[in-house]
């Protein structure tokens, strides 16, 4: 595994929209572990593949603390089925924009569909700080930013 180096604000790269991937194989495998590898080193609890400069719809999450074991989710082509109505607010954070915290608005519950590294059709139910970091995710697969949702960016 490598650790990848970030694409920080302000790379327009940012700002593209990722394409899906078409088949899993085993440079799809390579990137979500040096992903997972890279969010581990710099700290994160998520990565979108725009991130470390790859255009590709690709996700890892893990909420793990560093005193757990680690529970990585890795989600390739993810897509949104439902999002609730109700709202909450969280702290968000960014490894593409270090040193910015600010509170965020999002749906407390998700249901994503997606795919994993086996190739097989998945759907995750996740609600609280799950549902606001697969949010956050997908959000740089669309090209935007967590700084999108302030009011004061």
């Amino acid at each position: 595994m490598t650790i990848l180096q970030l694409v920080l604000v302000p790379q327009p790269l940012l700002r593209d929209q990722s394409i899906a991937v078409d088949m899993i194989d085993a440079s799809i495998k390579e990137l979500a572990a040096d992903m997972l590898e890279t969010m581990y080193n710099s700290g994160g609890v998520g990565l979108a593949a725009v991130q470390i400069g790859v255009l590709k719809r690709l996700i890892v999450i893990d909420l793990a603390r560093k005193d757990e074991e680690k529970s990585p989710l890795v989600m390739v082509n993810p897509e949104f089925m439902a999002t609730s109505a109700q709202r909450a607010t969280f702290r968000e954070g960014c490894l593409s924009i270090p040193g910015v915290m600010e509170d965020v608005e999002r749906p407390t519950g998700v249901t994503v569909s997606y795919i994993d590294l086996y190739g097989v059709q998945q759907t995750l139910e996740a609600e609280g700080i799950l549902a606001t970091c697969v949010q956050h995710e997908i959000d740089h697969l669309n090209g935007v930013l967590f700084t999108d949702h302030v009011d004061m960016w």
